[in-house]
């Protein structure tokens, strides 16, 4: 996947749960989890802001690319 999720790292520096993300940006756990974990097709932009407002941080802090032939980690 070029696409590289990085919300649990953001998460973990602000000593954060999934549980505390979800309520305080106003989705699911479901979804917070599927995005957290890089099975998700999209993101919207609305969510995208909320969670950069909650966390203040940049969408790039959250989302980077990364080339196919490159481990993602």
């Amino acid at each position: 996947m070029a696409i590289v999720v990085d919300l649990d790292v953001e998460l973990a520096k602000r000593k954060m749960s999934v549980t505390e993300l979800a309520d305080a940006v106003g989705i699911t756990i479901a979804n917070i989890s599927v995005l957290k974990n890089s099975r998700a097709k999209a993101v919207r932009f609305t969510t995208l802001d909320a969670i950069c407002r909650v966390l203040g941080c940049q969408p790039g802090d959250i989302l980077r690319w990364v080339p196919d032939d490159e481990p993602a980690g």
